[in-house]
């Protein structure tokens, strides 16, 4: 069963408030999302990290209800 890119959203913003995230569906299919995240708790991380904190916040779901998730982060510029 696919996830909803609302869902998806909801989950990011409740692990990532005071964030800009954009998700796009790459195939249509809900199981291949893109996400765009700007938050402010990704200041002074790499992107590895970064990457790694999203994968925490979704680590329930990915692989399983989510498939793929291509990710876009950084920190808002000042």
């Amino acid at each position: 069963m696919p996830m909803s890119a609302v869902d998806l959203e909801s989950r990011l913003r409740t692990a990532f408030p005071d964030s800009e995230i954009v998700i796009t569906d790459l195939a249509g299919d809900g199981d291949h999302y893109k996400a765009r995240i700007v938050s402010p708790a990704f200041r002074g991380l790499t992107r590895v990290r970064q990457h790694q904190l999203v994968n925490k916040a979704l680590a329930d779901v990915l692989g399983g209800v989510l498939h793929a998730l291509a990710l876009e982060t950084a920190a808002p510029a000042d």
